[in-house]
């Protein structure tokens, strides 16, 4: 368990509660409970110097007095801290991410697969930085830094979509960071050739037949 402050900023004025932050995150995520989150009933103004709000503030801020619906508030449209910990965690795991990405889908010249170790070596030596984009974006990114100091590539799958113009739109930005060409036919339909890492194909073709029902249809291009 781990305490930690939970704050939002209402007329003018500053409250803040103590809440235990993964259950808090859970709720913030609509996925927890309130009592499970709030450690304490108390709505401070300050928690680090024990400033408690008047019921009047409370009133004018949130329309009620009742700890338990005041946190809720403040936790799902508010700001939960996230300790020192906590954060060293999450952004191990998104770097994992994106490591993990690379090792089910690059191999070196002689097409054999790389260690995690040599990797995250590799990683160090390039400095790059790691951000919130999605893993599979960031992959890209890093294989380009990586070929400065280990010969390296994604081995890729290059296929040809035809897309049925009725989900163009809905589909047109799962295309993009695969996208090698596109063509729009006459009757508005629109054919793609994509160069997909082979390690991440099942996973785009579940995302895009998602979408549009099974209406997609693929061809795998030969070399």
């Amino acid at each position: 368990m781990s305490s930690v402050t939970a704050r939002i900023k209402a007329k003018g004025k500053q409250y803040e509660i103590l809440v235990d932050l993964d259950e808090a995150l859970k709720l913030k995520d609509g996925k927890g409970n309130i009592l499970s989150a709030l450690q304490s009933q108390q709505i401070y103004y300050d928690v680090n110097k024990g400033n408690i709000a008047s019921k009047e503030d409370l009133i004018d801020a949130f329309g009620t007095i009742d700890s338990y619906q005041i946190a809720t508030k403040i936790i799902t449209s508010g700001e939960v801290q996230k300790n020192q910990d906590y954060r060293d965690a999450e952004k191990e795991a998104k770097q994992k991410k994106v490591v993990d990405l690379i090792l089910r889908n690059a191999v070196d010249q002689h097409g054999r697969p790389y260690t995690e170790q040599r990797i995250r070596t590799a990683i160090q030596e390039v400095h790059f930085s790691f951000d919130n984009r999605p893993p599979e974006q960031q992959m890209q990114d890093l294989i380009h830094k990586l070929k400065e100091v280990i010969p390296i590539k994604i081995e890729t799958k290059r296929v040809k979509l035809t897309i049925p113009a009725q989900y163009t739109g809905h589909v047109y930005g799962l295309l993009h960071d695969y996208k090698e060409s596109e063509e729009w036919l006459p009757n508005g339909n629109l054919q793609a050739i994509m160069n997909i890492p082979a390690g991440l194909i099942i996973d785009f073709y579940d995302k895009i037949n998602s979408v549009t029902h099974g209406a997609v249809q693929s061809e795998e291009m030969k070399e």
